[in-house]
């Protein structure tokens, strides 16, 4: 028995090391975008282009991007924004496959326990990107929605990008969620949905020009 509270403990104690190195990893960091999306995508693939074509425009906006560090959509905004000559970071996890650091980025930072990584990604954004992606994409698509619903975080935007992609997600949404009374119109209304970089460069320095000028 207390061999296994001296493990706890231990835990604890991680935890809180990860959670205080990030923090002040972090610390000067402020209005980043973090961009999410497949780790299976390459560089042929659209949505690969298109990713790594927002971290450049976020770059030359001076919008630092943030990712999960790892292969497919996050290195392609990483390389974006790093080629750029902007900040690129990369919030990386432990996993037993697929997740291995890019090579583009100015920041990079490690992490075992899922909650602080994705505590961060929240803590310096204006903004989430969300690309096409798998199980991982909806998780953090689904939290941020959760976030801004229960008023744990200002209502920044969430950027979807890919119509196509993203179509039958929300037309069921609409159809099932909401005709069900579990979600409301203004709770759709948190997410906006687009097909370009550009666009979503557009939504996000909106969002930046409005909150500058709420807190002059």
């Amino acid at each position: 028995m207390l061999d296994a509270k001296l493990s706890e403990a231990w835990r604890v104690l991680r935890i809180q090391a990860e959670l205080v190195d990030g923090i002040e990893q972090l610390i000067k960091l402020k209005g980043a975008v973090t961009i999410f999306g497949g780790a299976r995508m390459h560089p042929d693939n659209s949505y690969y282009q298109q990713a790594e074509q927002l971290g450049q425009l976020l770059a030359a906006a001076n919008i630092p991007v943030i990712t999960g560090g790892g292969p497919g959509i996050m290195e392609a905004a990483n390389k974006g924004a790093y080629e750029r000559g902007g900040q690129s970071i990369g919030l990386n996890i432990t996993l037993p496959k697929e997740q291995q650091a890019n090579a583009f980025q100015t920041v990079n930072l490690s992490f075992r326990y899922f909650f602080v990584r994705k505590f961060l990604f929240v803590k310096n954004a204006i903004g989430f990107a969300i690309f096409p992606g798998g199980f991982g994409t909806l998780d953090e698509l689904f939290e941020a929605l959760t976030l801004i619903q229960t008023e744990k975080v200002p209502a920044f935007p969430v950027v979807l990008i890919g119509r196509r992609y993203w179509g039958g997600l929300l037309d069921w949404m609409r159809e099932a969620m909401m005709a069900e009374g579990c979600i409301d119109s203004s709770d759709l209304l948190r997410i906006n949905v687009v097909d370009s970089p550009a666009e979503a460069l557009q939504v996000f320095q909106q969002y930046r020009r409005e909150n500058n000028s709420a807190t002059a």
